[in-house]
């Protein structure tokens, strides 16, 4: 029976061994099509080649099982099967996860395992982007700097982001449409109840700024989609 995980990948990555597995950092799709995720095990030890994926905040699932002599994969995890999930190897340490006909829901990181002796070796992963041009943009709700907070002579603002297709999103705040990355705190993205993602972003400015009555902007692009959200001061109720 295989082991249940239950952390998330990044604290494992640590892991010090001679083997080094390697993986394509990134791939983006688009609905409908067939993508290969990479995997690179540096040597043949005889051991399986495992394959997971991990949403934000969430535990890994085991996807499937393959070793390059079996013409398919000889164990799925639940909710994967052949159908749609596969894994091949164009050689005895190179192996390909297939997934066929993506959806958005398929976002994630892929996470290929093995072996070096009795030591457990994960590669760094690879995010798989799937950008659907139909799906609606996320969104934004931005909250004001709290009264309280202002007493400090700091203003932090918070933008929501809601009902975003994928759990990867690109965060951007403009202060009078200039950029700024000072001062800037993005959360990562937590499954909804609907199986959206949603997140946090906060941007924290002087005071004074805040009091010059400046237009502070949310920016958010996920799966292809833009979204944004604007306030200044004076909008705001007393």
């Amino acid at each position: 029976m295989l082991p249940t995980l239950c952390v998330l990948f990044p604290a494992l990555a640590w892991v010090t061994s001679q083997k080094i597995v390697t993986q394509t950092p990134s791939v983006q799709t688009e609905p409908g099509r067939t993508v290969s995720l990479d995997c690179n095990i540096a040597k043949d030890e005889s051991n399986y080649v495992s394959w997971y994926k991990q949403i934000p905040q969430a535990a890994p699932q085991f996807v499937l099982r393959f070793y390059y002599t079996g013409s398919s994969p000889d164990k799925y995890g639940e909710n994967f099967s052949s159908a749609r999930f596969t894994s091949k190897a164009s050689t005895s340490i190179d192996y390909q996860l297939i997934i066929s006909k993506v959806e958005v829901g398929d976002s994630a990181v892929y996470y290929c395992q093995t072996r070096d002796g009795s030591t457990v070796v994960f590669g760094q992963g690879t995010k798989l982007f799937v950008t659907d041009a139909s799906a609606p943009a996320p969104v934004l709700t931005l909250f004001p700097p709290s009264s309280e907070e202002l007493k400090s002579n700091k203003a932090t603002l918070v933008c929501v982001v809601s009902d975003m297709p994928t759990g990867f999103a690109d965060v951007s705040w403009l202060v009078d449409s200039k950029a700024v990355s000072s001062g800037v705190t993005t959360g990562s993205a937590e499954q909804q109840t609907n199986k959206k993602f949603r997140l946090s972003s906060f941007l924290t400015i002087e005071r004074s700024e805040w009091e010059k009555d400046k237009d502070v902007t949310c920016q958010v692009s996920s799966a292809s989609k833009t979204a944004s959200k604007k306030l200044k001061k004076s909008e705001c109720i007393v």
